[in-house]
């Protein structure tokens, strides 16, 4: 069955069909939501949160882009809601709190674990829109256009803060730089 199929059967009480949208969908929404959490009990609770939304949602469907398309713009909100509640809670470090502000001594080697560790540990320093932009900009290579259709923004809006996020993570990761 096609995921069209799958959501008019889901619509009508088939909540089989629905958890096979579900299966098909997990690992790219698994995926997508591993680049916003730093552990794997917040990757189950933010996939949850996007699969429940896409549950509650699912009759506004227009099925005017495939499901996939709309489903990773369910994801991308609730990853961005997830950063600014996170945010919230003072969970994120402060860009000037000088104390955990230095990249961990171990650090120093160029090996790509390492490289990964510091680009992980700048990025916890971002604010929700810049960790938000340069992850589906950078990492997960979207173009502009896909970023505005994810977040709701603007296509000039979305170059402004991703040039604005590469600034703020360039001056994060300076000092790691002149050691």
């Amino acid at each position: 069955m096609t995921d069209e199929e799958l959501i008019r059967s889901a619509l009508n009480g088939g909540d089989a069909s629905f958890a096979e949208l579900v299966q098909r969908h997990k690992g790219k929404i698994f995926g997508m939501a591993a680049r916003f959490v730093s552990d794997a009990h917040q990757l189950d609770d933010i996939a949850q949160e996007i699969f429940i939304r896409a549950w509650r949602n699912l009759a506004k469907f227009r099925a005017d882009a495939p499901f996939e398309h709309w489903l990773s713009r369910i994801a991308t909100r609730a990853c961005y809601d997830f950063l600014r509640g996170k945010q919230r809670r003072g969970n994120l470090v402060p860009l000037d709190d000088q104390r955990d502000s230095e990249i961990p001594a171990e650090a120093d080697s160029s090996s790509a674990a390492d490289a990964r560790e510091i680009l992980v540990h700048a990025m916890q320093k971002l604010s929700p829109e810049e960790r938000l932009v340069i992850t589906l900009t950078e990492l997960e290579e979207k173009s502009v256009r896909e970023v505005a259709a994810l977040t709701g923004w603007s296509e000039s809006n979305v170059k402004v803060r991703a040039f604005r996020a590469r600034q703020t993570l360039k001056k994060i990761l300076e000092p790691t730089y002149e050691r």
